[in-house]
């Protein structure tokens, strides 16, 4: 909170003022319903168990229950699969899941080994030109140009369209 702000702009006790908020509220009888599920089949617009809430009663948190009558939510009393009681210490270290083997990676086809050789020999270029006998002064421009070829010529080679082998409804294409 701002430490600056005049003190006439906002109520003395903070909780006093909430507590009136929710007593009123209360008193309306909010947060007292109890909603039949949508999944039982039940008339929506009747509720037989309406409860009225008693001045001095706390009001319980009511959960939600499933048509099996099991809670909707787990809680801390239901076990790991959701099942009430479950035991929590049963979890088998080895029960995990397991992806599938990746697919093996496609074989590189010529001009891509070609394009990717050029970003080397510009990277050695650029590193050291000397081991072609060149100056530094040489060396670097050449070596920009053939490592700009390379990526171009990568670039230049991804495909545009489907796979040959896509079928006529090869789905959304990005």
């Amino acid at each position: 909170m701002n430490s600056r702000r005049d003190p006439t702009d906002g109520p003395e006790d903070v909780d006093a003022t909430f507590a009136e908020i929710v007593a009123g509220l209360e008193r309306e009888g909010v947060g007292t319903r109890t909603w039949p599920d949508s999944d039982s089949g039940s008339d929506s617009d009747s509720v037989s168990d309406e409860v009225e809430p008693d001045e001095g009663d706390e009001a319980e948190p009511v959960r939600p229950m499933r048509p099996e009558g099991q809670p909707a939510v787990a809680t801390m009393e239901d076990g790991p699969d959701g099942v009430p009681g479950g035991d929590v210490d049963s979890d088998d270290p080895n029960d995990h899941y397991v992806p599938p083997d990746p697919p093996p990676l496609p074989a590189l086809r010529r001009g891509t080994i070609a394009a990717l050789a050029l970003i080397v020999l510009g990277v050695v270029l650029l590193l050291a030109p000397g081991l072609f006998g060149l100056t530094g002064t040489i060396g670097t421009p050449l070596a920009l140009i053939v490592m700009c070829s390379g990526a171009g010529w990568l670039v230049l080679r991804m495909r545009s369209g489907p796979p040959p082998d896509s079928g006529w409804d090869d789905g959304a294409v990005l």
